[in-house]
């Protein structure tokens, strides 16, 4: 289990993601738009204004039940020591155990 403070963290990040993503957005179709150098440096200035934890590059993907970072699996969204325990139990339809 992940601690508890990083867990909310990742939270905070995402929610913060999701707040600035209009303007960042904004920002960047004005920067492909702008002519003058001036304006470009101007607009990265107010890029570079927006919140750390406000990028996308900053999110990291956790496992939703135990909190995981890693050994992730997107199409469940489990760390792979959740999904081996659902997967025993299963919890999870369509997945077998594979042998050879």
């Amino acid at each position: 289990m992940a601690k508890q403070n990083m867990i909310e963290r990742e939270n905070k990040r995402r929610k913060l993601f999701y707040k600035y993503a209009e303007k960042r957005e904004i920002i960047k179709k004005k920067i492909k738009i702008s002519l003058s150098f001036e304006e470009k440096l101007k607009l990265q200035e107010e890029f570079q204004k927006l919140p750390k934890n406000s990028f996308k590059c900053r999110l990291r993907n956790r496992c939703w039940f135990s909190g995981r970072s890693r050994g992730y699996y997107r199409d469940f969204g489990l760390s792979r020591h959740a999904l081996r325990e659902m997967a025993h139990e299963c919890l999870l339809p369509g997945v077998t155990k594979s042998s050879w």
